[in-house]
């Protein structure tokens, strides 16, 4: 391969189909047609002399060559646009859009003061939600499939910390909740204190993303020789909450969650009598959106629009006390 008549672009085609995974998507992206992002990356097959891409029923496939291409190519492509564009984003001017991976609860929670900070400064930004059904998005990170994951992932965290900051995948904590059990307000359980042998002879729902039929609760309840009866697992805390209001199924839901049902005031919260840990509500990004401008402003704006929920949720939390 000689270097010197490399076409510089043809790393952004590169780039853009490895985030994408498909020449449709990768052409939108470059504002390209779809047969000029074909015929680039033959060009960039030729000058390699291997194959990247391996094309299948739902899009392109990266090849082993690809996956260890991308990250250093991501590197070059961010260090020359700092160099040649160093400018800020502006977001009144630049349209962009941003794939955030979150939970039905997370986005209630987030969305609003998000949304709110976006028109305030006029942005022309694109939001899309995308579902999670994972406790440990790092793959959709890494693969290119969100900007950033929003939510509780006990492990993932645990993973990142255990690299001592040395991971492709970043992590910065939003806010901590913790869980509580929740029933209707005419439960029979809801008038006396919930104690452990009460909570295991309930039914229950759980409320699982990944369908697995048993969770955080369980696994504690396991550890005291204890277990629960679920009756009904479901991956949505608004589906969750309105079941709850119309049976006599106990579910577990972090504390700050219970709003976003949309059924909090038909629904009663209980300590929980099983000892689980607090809930961390994390945000993870890939390295290599790290320096890019409107990642930079989008992480500070889901900060503030974490803050800005916090704050809304202890005001209504002491207006519902006080009543």
């Amino acid at each position: 391969m000689n270097f010197r008549n490399l076409d510089l672009n043809l790393l952004r085609v590169f780039d853009a189909v490895m985030a994408e995974r498909s020449l449709t998507r990768a052409a939108t992206r470059l504002a390209m047609t779809q047969p000029a992002v074909s015929h680039a990356l033959k060009r960039l097959r030729e000058a390699l002399g291997e194959e990247l891409f391996v094309r299948q029923a739902f899009g392109m496939k990266p090849t082993s060559r690809a996956e260890g291409m991308w990250p250093e190519v991501q590197l070059i492509l961010q260090r020359l646009q700092a160099l040649l564009a160093p400018g800020e984003f502006q977001p009144q001017k630049e349209e962009y859009t941003f794939r955030i991976a979150m939970a039905d609860a997370t986005a209630a929670l987030l969305l609003p003061p998000l949304v709110a900070q976006l028109e305030e400064v006029g942005a022309l930004a694109n939001v899309h939600v995308l579902p999670l059904a994972t406790r440990d998005p790092r793959a959709l990170l890494d693969q290119g499939e969100a900007d950033f994951a929003v939510g509780y992932f006990p492990g993932a965290v645990a993973a990142l910390r255990a690299h001592g900051g040395q991971s492709v995948i970043r992590q910065h904590r939003l806010y901590d909740s913790e869980y509580v059990c929740v029933m209707r307000r005419a439960h029979p359980l809801a008038q006396q204190p919930l104690d452990l042998d009460a909570f295991c002879a309930a039914h229950h729902l759980l409320v699982s993303f990944s369908g697995r039929p048993h969770g955080f609760v369980d696994e504690a309840l396991n550890a005291m020789n204890r277990s629960r009866r679920i009756v009904l697992t479901v991956n949505q805390f608004f589906t969750a909450g309105r079941v709850v209001t119309k049976s006599d199924l106990l579910t577990v839901l972090p504390a700050k969650f219970v709003e976003a049902t949309g059924y909090q005031e038909q629904l009663i919260e209980r300590p929980l009598p099983v000892p689980l840990s607090k809930v961390h509500v994390d945000m993870l990004w890939h390295l290599r959106s790290e320096s890019r401008s409107a990642q930079q402003w989008m992480r500070e704006r889901l900060i503030e629009a974490a803050r800005r929920a916090q704050a809304g949720v202890e005001v209504r939390t002491a207006a519902t006390i006080a009543r």
